[in-house]
């Protein structure tokens, strides 16, 4: 009777540890989960001001085309760097979960941010292109576009610095592993000159 007993004691403890095991480890997987899903959104609040911002540059380059009938090449570079960044863009949305995607979404954006740097530094030899109000207000667009951009970003690496510091840790690393909860990429911009947003107002 007192064997059983023993054994009714063990096989009791054991369940028990099992059900905390368990119970730790549901817990753990469910903050992973929120936790990515909450940095996916964040790159979707990104991909939202990429999108106006990639919006605004076909209307930029139309209006400046009609000014700067001979900087063809530099409009050319623009709309190619903005063909660039929305496939990129397209790319990562389609699989945020994915870091070389968010890689190109920064390298592309960085490429386009360099060409409108340089229409904008062009555009300045051109007075009647200047004062033209359409482009004016394209200007102010693209310049509250670049701040958004720049706070969802930062909204963006906060979530993804949470989501792997908790996937990284003990033990939420074992189960991280073994359900494929893989690392994410901050949106970092390497090149210190692809930080400056361009200059979009003339003075």
């Amino acid at each position: 009777m007192s064997i059983l007993f023993a054994v009714l004691i063990v096989f009791g403890i054991l369940l028990l540890i099992v059900l905390v095991i368990g119970g730790m480890g549901v817990g753990i997987y469910n903050r992973l989960v929120t936790l990515r899903n909450e940095f996916k959104n964040q790159f979707a609040q990104i991909d939202v001001q990429l999108k106006r911002r990639h919006d605004l540059i076909p209307n930029l380059v139309e209006t400046a085309k009609g000014y700067m009938a001979h900087e063809r090449g530099t409009l050319d570079e623009v709309v190619a760097a903005r063909n660039g960044a929305v496939a990129a863009r397209q790319q990562a949305a389609s699989d945020t979960t994915d870091p070389n995607a968010v890689a190109k979404v920064v390298a592309a954006e960085g490429v386009l941010t360099q060409s409108l740097g340089r229409l904008f530094a062009v555009a300045e030899a051109y007075p009647d292109l200047k004062a033209n109000q359409t482009m004016l207000q394209l200007q102010n667009e693209l310049t509250e576009t670049e701040n958004r951009i720049s706070l969802s970003r930062e909204a963006y690496n906060e979530s993804v610095r949470n989501y792997n510091t908790q996937r990284e840790i003990f033990p939420n690393s074992l189960l991280a592993g073994i359900f494929n909860f893989g690392p994410a990429s901050l949106y970092e911009i390497t090149d210190p000159g692809d930080r400056e947003v361009p200059k979009v107002s003339f003075t």
